[in-house]
């Protein structure tokens, strides 16, 4: 009875506070932080700068001003609660994504629990931001959504195909086949192996592109192109809703960030998870992924979106299977 009641409270620790909800809007907040700092560093600007020391808390008033004093605009056919039920929904699946890595006190483990992640990430995440779209419907709605469409289509497979590479081989290692946590633990060797480099190293650029085009970065920010403002997938989001999509993004951008460091760049190891090595190394890989993805944001114009889809396909989508096609026949040669 006590045994389960401490992993009750486990649970509700790592769901609510770490690495929670709280632990994920703080990290997703200064994720986006750093990222328009460091892009206002590149271009000669000054990027946050007012509220907070250095600016740290401007994402945070942002967050703030959207969903407590902006006011949300509807019209006869917009379906505010189901939005923000699936705005919900999406953060809450991002949430419960992390029970899977080493990070979280309570683990969440099994065999295929990989496909659990990306079901969670890769499915609901982007169905939550469709459905909240087509929930506030406008002349502009339609071609928002075909476009954030057009670029899930690769963007996923992609994804899935970048990470499922090295968590094969990872969890070769050990009795649990493709489990997150035994392969966040165990890919570090093949680093280690010559024979099994390019795989890392293709799986690694696939992976970074797929942010790349999952933050909608340049050169991946194709849904505002065009028309600009009218043309995205959130044109008709305003006030809360507008809040609570925008932190969604950046919730999502923060758990990609996670799982490249943790399932391609091996998270703290080989220094133990909770040594001060370990998590110092698990800080220095996620900045390192973030610092990465800025440089390329600010290193590009925009595409248009023949050009963005055919930049996912030869440098995302063909490594990120080739990888595979080698990870398979050293697994199974």
């Amino acid at each position: 009875m006590v045994i389960a009641m401490i992993e009750w409270i486990m649970l509700a620790v790592s769901i609510l506070v770490f690495p929670g909800i709280l632990f994920l809007i703080s990290l997703s907040l200064f994720t986006q932080w750093y990222y328009r700092k460091l892009s206002g560093r590149l271009q000669n600007r000054m990027g946050p700068t007012y509220v907070g020391p250095a600016g740290l808390l401007q994402p945070l008033m942002d967050l703030w001003k959207l969903i407590h004093v902006k006011e949300m605009a509807v019209n006869k056919y917009s379906l505010p609660s189901l939005a923000q039920f699936f705005g919900l929904l999406g953060i809450s699946a991002l949430v419960v994504s992390l029970l899977l890595f080493p990070l979280s006190p309570y683990h969440v483990t099994g065999p295929y629990d990989f496909l659990v992640f990306i079901y969670l990430v890769s499915l609901w995440v982007p169905l939550s931001m469709l459905i909240m779209s087509l929930s506030m419907p406008g002349p502009y709605t339609s071609t928002g959504v075909s476009r954030l469409l057009t670029f899930i289509t690769l963007i996923e497979p992609s994804f899935f195909a970048a990470l499922l590479a090295p968590v094969a081989l990872a969890s070769a290692r050990t009795g649990i086949p493709y489990s997150v946590l035994e392969a966040s633990k165990n890919v570090i060797y093949c680093w280690a192996n010559p024979v099994l480099l390019p795989v890392m190293v293709l799986s690694l650029v696939a992976a970074i592109v797929v942010l790349q085009a999952k933050a909608m970065f340049q050169p991946f920010n194709i849904p505002e192109a065009e028309q600009e403002i009218i043309a995205g997938y959130e044109t008709e989001f305003s006030g809360p809703l507008l809040g609570l999509a925008s932190l969604m993004h950046d919730m999502d951008i923060a758990v990609t960030a996670i799982a490249i460091t943790y399932l391609i760049l091996g998270g703290p190891y080989p220094f133990p998870h909770l040594s001060v090595p370990g998590i110092v190394l698990l800080i220095i890989k996620y900045m390192a992924v973030v610092t990465v993805a800025t440089i390329i944001k600010n290193a590009f114009g925009r595409y248009r979106i023949e050009q963005a889809l055919n930049t996912i396909f030869k440098y995302a989508l063909i490594p990120a299977i080739v990888a595979l096609i080698l990870a398979m026949i050293y697994l199974y040669a």
